[in-house]
């Protein structure tokens, strides 16, 4: 090695590429994360387009960190979306009986399981 370079490599000089290597996986990382982190939050809060975040997110890093700004805002937007095609009497009945499946769902079932077998196909 010492014909190539014109000095002899030691220790110090493999502990400084196993630094340097380390320390750019630790980069990489650190930007994956950071990348995916508007998508992550999305999908935790049951956003209705978590996917959009994720991509915006993704997309966003990229050229400049704007768009990545705006799908880390999107992502804690509030997503209680009123259908203007419904009356008002109707859209809080509607919006009730969300709220009381998202409650349903999130609480684990407390109900025996039945001993009836049931049919699966035809």
């Amino acid at each position: 090695m010492e014909t190539m370079l014109g000095f002899d490599l030691d220790f110090w000089d493999y502990l400084t590429f196993a630094t340097v290597a380390l320390a750019s996986i630790a980069v990489l990382l650190t930007f994956i994360w950071f990348a995916g982190l508007p998508g992550r939050i999305a999908a935790a809060r049951d956003h209705p387009e978590a996917e959009a975040v994720n991509l915006l997110g993704w997309a966003g890093v990229l050229p400049t960190i704007y768009p990545w700004v705006q799908a880390f805002i999107w992502a804690f937007k509030p997503t209680d979306v009123i259908d203007i095609r419904r009356l008002p009497r109707e859209e809080a009945a509607a919006l009730a009986r969300a709220r009381a499946l998202r409650s349903r769902k999130s609480k684990p079932s407390s109900t025996a399981v039945s001993s009836k077998p049931r049919r699966v196909g035809h």
